[in-house]
């Protein structure tokens, strides 16, 4: 399964060097601002009306962001979590990905009751279905299906859903 970006090629320097030829300088200082706020807010229902108002993110009911998450700063709007999730301690989710002859972006859909663990990043365009779980230290750079157990770097599946019906 590959991530689902959209590609934008770019000419001469680097695409991050033409960063604010694609956003508005304006919107990523707002952005900056909103999540340095929530990324050291306890309080989860304030963190979630932050993101949801100030950033676009579309969150569910009950989700629960620890401290030190890290929304995309650039395009915070592409990220859609169900409720009853839990995201763990200094996680990156990723909308975007600036490299040298081109950026790419693309969506991140978490589905509900989704737990990921401490220290994972989320790349652009990958979903993860409803259940699953991520374990701590993971790379997410494809999709994961509803009810899996996934972790590692690269990411690999442990358990399927079945298997964890099983316990």
């Amino acid at each position: 399964m590959s991530r689902k970006t959209t590609r934008y090629p770019v000419e001469k320097v680097n695409s991050l060097w033409q960063l604010y030829k694609t956003i508005s300088f304006w919107k990523v200082v707002k952005n900056f601002i909103v999540i340095q706020i929530g990324r050291y807010t306890p309080f989860f229902s304030l963190k979630n009306w932050l993101y949801r108002t100030f950033l676009k993110m579309n969150i569910g009911d009950h989700t629960a962001f620890a401290v030190m998450v890290v929304p995309d700063i650039l395009y915070p709007e592409r990220i859609t979590v169900g409720r009853n999730c839990v995201i763990g301690y200094n996680t990156t989710m990723l909308t975007h990905e600036y490299l040298i002859t081109e950026y790419r972006l693309g969506d991140i859909v978490i589905g509900s009751d989704v737990m990921i663990g401490a220290n994972t990043t989320i790349l652009p365009g990958v979903t993860i279905g409803d259940g699953a779980v991520i374990s701590a230290g993971t790379l997410v750079h494809k999709d994961v299906p509803a009810g899996a157990f996934v972790g590692g770097n690269p990411m690999q599946q442990l358990t399927k859903k079945e298997e964890k019906e099983k316990e």
